[in-house]
């Protein structure tokens, strides 16, 4: 759905949210929840949920009262209560969806953070909410500019106006504390209205502007996931991935969500292997675990001393080894259940198509070499024997008549053989 920054501008040009799909003005929407209740009309005496859900810049979202009883739908500009003035936001659900998110936010309807809802934005309102969102960019420039110059270490990622420009809440990261105690002095006196500081942490950074993953696709931060769990370099090492930061690490520098949506399949399925410490102890030597295959369910065991000989076993046959090592006894050695596990690599057919030849009906392609050299064998042949018989002498009277009527046939079967060669070489 198109929306109002991200149309025509006066000279014709698209102007463009430029907030990398997470514009605040409903077009580019991003941890939207499907309202499935839409169609359905409430049973009869049944009164709607008083409150609703309403989204502000980069997917921040709120609950406010319907004190005024106004007839609200998704998409409607509103204004509400803020401290100090009022901000200007879109409402993004309604009904008893926002009963269901706000128990699973664990939000209380009688608490002070829910707020209430004024009226519908009137186009004053909209058109003060505009001109403020157009300053935060430019703003957005000189205060990284004046945090440099003053050597403070932080990040300043973003920043968001309130609805009606009486206050501006700059968003930063930063890995220690900082004491910008004189940078508010200066953002004060350089952009003339309230300032507010608000750290965030990397994860929601990533998650507020918004990019494209590893994947390709966009980051779950910034399009489903709300709740961010830690993420340890065990959940890698469970999954038998290797440990490098560089493809581990998402766009916030930190470990990715994602190493946690398979941790628990992976766990499971590890419940059935042996523990890699383990030790086998056969005649031959030791055997010390080199590598698990999680999903075909294959371990490969290296004797002390042989690293560059692995055994292939299966978790049946580790298991019946541990077991033998635990009545001290020791089995003959790995061999003997390595080998019932050896691929037969003897390949029977190989034409895979089911097929003799993909080209059998093409038209065998013969060799204009050979043609040639043919013709012109044959064609010497005729032209010396035609030759002899010219060098012939004739003792009769009107030989040179008679020779020349001789002569046209033969200069007609030359010229026959030469067009049957030309229709051989196009051949």
């Amino acid at each position: 759905m198109g929306c109002s920054s991200c149309s025509s501008g006066k000279d014709g040009q698209p102007k463009g949210c430029k907030n990398n799909g997470t514009c605040g003005t409903d077009g580019c929407n991003k941890l939207t929840v499907f309202d499935w209740l839409s169609n359905m009309s409430l049973p009869g005496g049944a009164t709607p949920f008083s409150c609703v859900e309403v989204r502000f810049k980069n997917g921040r979202k709120g609950f406010f009262k319907n004190t005024e009883n106004l007839s609200l739908s998704i998409g409607d500009i509103v204004a509400t209560e803020a401290s100090p003035g009022h901000d200007v936001g879109i409402i993004s659900l309604t009904g008893e969806l926002v009963r269901i998110q706000m128990k699973k936010k664990k939000v209380d309807l009688d608490s002070e953070d829910v707020k209430k809802i004024y009226r519908k934005a009137s186009q004053k309102d909209i058109d003060i909410w505009q001109k403020s969102r157009d300053k935060e960019e430019a703003m957005k420039v000189r205060a990284r500019e004046i945090a440099i110059r003053l050597d403070l270490q932080m990040k300043i990622s973003d920043i968001e106006f309130q609805g009606d420009g009486s206050k501006a809440t700059f968003y930063y990261t930063a890995e220690e504390r900082v004491d910008f105690r004189q940078l508010i002095k200066e953002f004060a006196h350089e952009f003339s209205t309230r300032i507010e500081m608000r750290q965030v942490g990397f994860r929601q950074e990533a998650a507020r502007l918004g990019g494209i993953g590893s994947c390709g696709r966009e980051l779950c931060c910034s399009t489903w996931l709300t709740d961010f769990r830690s993420v340890n370099t065990s959940a890698a090492r469970y999954q038998q991935l290797s440990l490098n930061p560089q493809k581990l690490a998402g766009q916030c520098g930190k470990l990715k969500c994602c190493l946690n949506y398979e941790l628990d399949a992976y766990i499971d399925a590890l419940q059935d292997f042996p523990k890699s410490e383990t030790k086998l102890q056969t005649e031959k030597g030791t055997a010390v675990c080199q590598k698990i295959d999680i999903f075909k369910g294959y371990l490969w065991y290296a004797y002390e001393g042989e690293w560059m000989n692995w055994h292939k076993i299966s978790t049946e046959h580790a298991k019946e080894i541990i077991a033998v090592n635990n009545n001290n006894e020791k089995v003959a050695g790995l061999e003997e259940f390595a080998s019932e596990l050896l691929e037969d690599t003897k390949i029977e057919f190989e034409n895979v198509v089911g097929q003799d030849s993909l080209t059998r009906f093409d038209q065998p392609k013969h060799s204009r070499r050979r043609k040639k050299n043919r013709n012109k064998r044959r064609n010497t042949n005729k032209s010396g024997s035609s030759e002899k018989k010219a060098v012939t002498p004739n003792k009769t009277k009107g030989g040179n008549s008679e020779n020349k009527k001789a002569g046209k046939p033969k200069n007609q079967r030359n010229k026959r053989y030469r067009s049957r060669n030309k229709n051989n070489d196009k051949s």
